[in-house]
C-alpha cells in the first residue's frame, strides 16, 4: 500500500474508533480546556481571502494572548474589555452585567450557567480567559507599584530556510547589470527582537525590530557594491533591522481612557471610516461579522504598512469619550516621475509588502511621507452606542496611478477625507449596529445588520453592505468579500443552532455582487458564498466538526483565442472533516482531512485533498512540550490550494497553502528552562514527489523537492 494511501486508511480508523468510544465519555459539567479551533479557522480564512500566507496577527490576537496569562475579572470588568474577547456578543455582555448587577459579584465561574445566553460551549470558549474573584486591583497606582509589580519581556527569534535559493546564487557582473533584482541583496536569515514592558492592562512600552530574508542587516555585508548598483539604491542601505516599531501607551489612568505615543492602532465602527489594522472576517462564527472596535490601543506587530506613527488620546467623561490622533510616517512607493534635481515628482503605486531584499526594493523604501489625522466623539452607554469619526489622508507626493477601466475610481490624488456615523444597540434580545461613511469625492458606503437571540441556543445575524464603486478610503476595513471597501453589494445570513449541549450547528450564506468592473473581471459580477458546519462535542476529551464551503464567483475567461475577454462561473468547495481528542492527559491527538473541488471555466473540475495527523505531548509539572504534524497532500494546481494552519512559537504564525503532491513534517520543542526563560525550536520540511524545482521562476527557487526551515526562539521575563 502506498504511505498516502496507508495514511488515509489509518486516519480513517481512528476517526471511526473514536466516533465510536465518545459515548462512553462522561459528560462534563463545563469542558476545561479549549485548542482555539475557532480563531484558527478564522486565521485560515483571514489568509484564504487574502491570499497572504505572511501576515503578521500578533495585534489581532495580543488581546487574547495576553488575557490567557491575566484572565479577565468577571467580578470586575466592563463592556468594552468584554467586547474584545470576540467570544461573547453584545447580547450576552449585557446579561451578564445585568445579572451581576441585579444579584451581585459571581461566586463561582460555574454561575455562569444560570446567566441567560450562556450555554456550555460558549462557557468553554471563554473559560482559559476569564475567572472569578473578589481580589479587585485598583488603577490607582505610583511608579513604585508600577516597576514592582509590572512585567518585562525580551523575546528573540531566528528562522532560515536551509535549501540553497536563487536568490542568494552567485551571480557575475554583467548578468546582474541586465537583472539587478536578480538576486537579494542580504543574507538568508530572518531575525526578530522584542522588548515590552507591562503593567497590567493599564501602562505598556517597548520596541520590536526585525529583519526578514534578503534584507541587510550590516551595511558592509551588502552582497553587491559596483557603482551602478549602488546608484540604484538611493542611498537606502543602513546597519541594524531593517524595520523597527516602538510605542508608549497609558490606558484607563483617571479620565484618560488612552493615551499612545509613538505606534499605535485606531480602530472605530465597523471599520468604514477608520480601522488601521486586521480584521476577522466571514468564518464559522456567525459572530465575527460584526466588528469590536477597540479604539486607541499599542501596535507591537511587524507588519510594515497598517499602523499609525505619532500621537493619540481618549478621554472620557462617565458615558462621552472624545478620541484626536495624528500620524506621519515615511511608506513605501513607485516613483513615476522625477524633477531634474532628482527630487520625486510623482508616484504610480504604493509599495505594501515591507519587503527590501531587491535593489528595486530599497530604492523606493520610505519613497513619500505619509499624514494621517483625524478623531473620534462617542457616546458609550450599557445599551447603547454613537460615535462620529473623521479621517484626513494626504501624501507629500502626487499619486498618479495607472489607471485602467476597473480601477479608475480608485483613489489616485495627494489628498482624501472619510467622515462617518456608527451605531449599536441592544434591544432585549436584538443587536442593531452599523456605519455610513462618505469620502471626499462623494462616495457613500453603508453596513447596517442585527444579531437576533431568539434563545439562547438559537441565534441569527443579518447584515446587509452597500459599498459604491467610488467610495475612496485608504485606512477601512469593512466587512467585505473584496479586499477593499468599495464596488460591493451583498446580504450575509448567519444561523447558530445549539439543540443540546453536545452539538453545535452554525452556517451562513452571503450574496454579493460587484457592480463595476474589478481586477480580472471586465463586466459587472457576482458571486456567492456559504459555510455549513455541525460540531460535536461529547466531552472536554472529544471535540469534532465536519463543514463544507462552497464559493462561486465570476472572472475572465482564460480563453487565449478569446477576441473579447468574457465572464465565467469559477466555484469552489472544500470539504472538511476535523476531530481532536486526548488519549491521556498530557497527549492530545488530532486530525484533519480535507477535499476540494475546484471548476473552471473550461468546464473541467480540479480536485485536491489535505490530511494530517498532529500530536501534542504536554504534561502538567515538566518543562518540555513537543508538538509534530505529519500531513499528505495533492492538488491539481494552485488554484485548489487548501490552507492550514500549524502551530508555532508565540509571535509567529504559520498559515501554509498545500498545492502540487507531497507530504510535510514539522516538530516543535517548547522547553522551560527557569520560571522566567523559556526556549522554543521548530524543524519544518516540505517534500514534492511530483516536484524537482520548488517556486521556479522566483528568488525563492530551490533546485530539488525539499524545502525545510528552522525556528528558534528564546523569551526571558523578569
Amino acid at each position: 500500500m502506498k504511505p498516502k494511501a496507508l495514511f488515509l486508511a489509518v486516519t480513517l480508523l481512528i476517526t471511526f474508533l473514536i466516533l465510536n468510544i465518545t459515548c462512553a465519555f462522561a459528560q462534563d459539567t463545563i469542558p476545561l480546556k479549549t485548542d482555539d479551533s475557532d480563531i484558527q479557522q478564522q486565521l485560515e480564512n483571514i489568509a484564504e481571502n487574502s491570499e497572504n500566507e505572511d501576515a503578521d496577527y500578533t495585534n489581532l490576537l495580543e488581546g487574547l494572548i495576553y488575557y490567557k496569562e491575566h484572565p479577565i475579572n468577571l467580578n470586575n470588568t466592563n463592556k468594552e474589555e468584554l467586547q474584545q474577547l470576540t467570544f461573547l456578543n453584545d447580547i450576552q455582555i449585557n446579561y451578564l452585567l445585568r445579572h451581576i448587577e441585579k444579584n451581585g459579584k459571581l461566586i463561582t465561574i460555574y454561575e455562569l450557567q444560570t446567566i441567560t445566553g450562556f450555554d456550555l460551549q460558549t462557557i468553554k470558549k471563554i473559560l482559559p480567559y476569564v475567572r472569578v474573584t473578589d481580589l479587585f486591583t485598583s488603577a490607582h497606582f505610583d511608579l513604585q507599584e508600577m516597576f514592582r509589580n509590572g512585567q518585562n519581556v525580551v523575546q528573540i527569534r531566528f528562522a532560515q530556510t536551509l535549501e540553497k535559493q536563487t536568490g542568494f546564487s552567485a551571480i557575475d557582473s554583467a548578468a546582474l547589470y541586465k537583472s539587478p533584482n536578480s538576486r537579494y541583496i542580504g543574507s538568508p536569515q530572518r531575525l526578530y527582537a522584542r522588548y515590552r514592558f507591562t503593567y497590567g492592562t493599564n501602562v505598556s512600552w517597548g520596541i520590536t525590530a526585525e529583519k526578514d530574508q534578503g534584507e541587510l542587516l550590516f551595511k558592509n555585508k551588502q552582497k553587491f557594491k559596483y557603482d551602478w548598483y549602488e546608484k540604484s539604491l538611493n542611498g537606502n542601505q543602513g546597519n541594524g533591522f531593517d524595520f523597527y516599531s516602538a510605542h508608549l501607551f497609558l490606558k484607563n489612568i483617571r479620565f484618560v481612557k488612552a493615551l499612545a505615543i509613538g505606534d499605535y492602532q485606531a480602530t472605530f465602527g465597523q471599520g468604514l471610516t477608520c480601522w488601521s489594522g486586521l480584521a476577522f472576517g466571514k468564518s464559522a462564527d456567525i459572530m465575527s461579522g460584526k466588528k469590536s472596535a477597540a479604539g486607541i490601543r499599542p501596535y507591537t506587530s511587524v507588519d510594515e504598512n497598517r499602523f499609525l506613527r505619532g500621537t493619540a488620546a481618549t478621554v472620557g467623561f462617565k458615558k462621552f469619550e472624545a478620541t484626536a490622533f495624528y500620524s506621519r510616517k515615511k511608506i513605501d512607493a513607485n516613483v513615476s516621475d522625477t524633477l531634474e534635481s532628482g527630487e520625486i515628482a510623482a508616484i504610480s503605486s504604493l509599495q505594501e509588502t515591507g519587503y527590501h531584499s531587491t535593489s528595486s526594493e530599497l530604492a523606493d523604501k520610505h519613497t513619500i511621507t505619509q499624514t494621517i489625522y483625524g478623531g473620534n466623539i462617542a457616546y458609550k452607554g450599557r445599551r447603547l452606542s454613537l460615535g462620529v469619526t473623521a479621517v484626513n489622508y494626504s501624501l507629500d507626493k502626487k499619486f498618479n496611478r495607472a489607471l485602467s477601466y476597473y480601477n479608475q475610481f480608485e483613489f489616485s490624488s495627494t489628498q482624501n477625507f472619510n467622515i462617518g456615523i456608527d451605531y449599536n444597540y441592544v434591544f432585549r434580545n436584538f443587536n442593531f449596529f452599523g456605519e455610513e461613511a462618505r469620502s471626499q469625492n462623494g462616495g457613500m458606503a453603508f453596513l447596517n445588520g442585527v444579531i437576533i437571540s431568539l434563545d439562547p441556543r438559537l441565534s441569527f445575524t443579518l447584515l446587509h453592505r452597500n459599498y459604491q464603486r467610488n467610495y475612496q478610503n485608504l485606512l477601512s476595513n469593512g466587512f467585505a468579500e473584496s479586499t477593499i471597501a468599495a464596488n460591493e453589494k451583498g446580504t450575509y445570513i448567519g444561523i447558530a443552532a445549539k439543540p443540546n449541549n453536545v452539538i453545535t450547528f452554525t452556517a451562513y450564506y452571503d450574496r454579493f455582487e460587484f457592480p463595476w468592473m474589478r481586477y480580472q473581471a471586465n463586466a459587472p459580477s457576482y458571486g456567492n458564498d456559504y459555510v455549513a458546519q455541525l460540531n460535536y462535542t461529547p466531552s472536554k476529551k472529544v471535540d469534532m466538526y465536519f463543514r463544507i464551503r462552497d464559493r462561486d464567483k465570476q472572472k475572465n475567461t482564460s480563453e487565449t483565442e478569446a477576441i473579447v475577454d468574457y465572464l465565467v462561473p469559477l466555484s469552489q468547495t472544500n470539504y472538511r472533516f476535523n476531530i481532536s481528542y486526548s488519549i491521556m492527559p498530557s497527549v492530545k491527538l488530532k486530525n484533519r482531512v480535507e477535499l476540494i473541488d475546484y471548476k473552471l471555466d473550461n468546464n473541467k473540475t480540479q480536485k485536491g485533498y489535505l490530511a494530517y495527523q498532529d500530536v501534542t505531548y504536554n504534561k502538567i509539572g515538566t518543562p518540555l512540550s513537543v508538538t509534530l504534524r505529519y500531513s499528505l497532500f495533492q492538488t491539481d494546481s494552485y488554484d485548489s490550494r487548501i490552507y492550514a494552519y500549524e502551530s508555532d512559537m508565540p509571535g509567529a504564525y504559520s498559515i501554509l497553502s498545500n498545492y502540487y503532491r507531497g507530504s510535510r513534517f514539522y516538530i516543535m520543542l517548547d522547553y522551560n528552562i527557569t520560571r522566567r526563560i523559556e526556549i522554543w525550536l521548530r524543524y519544518s520540511q516540505t517534500y514534492y514527489d511530483n516536484k524537482s524545482i520548488i517556486s521556479e521562476g522566483s528568488l525563492t527557487e530551490i533546485k530539488g523537492n525539499t524545502k525545510s526551515e528552522i525556528k528558534a526562539q528564546v523569551r526571558f521575563k523578569f
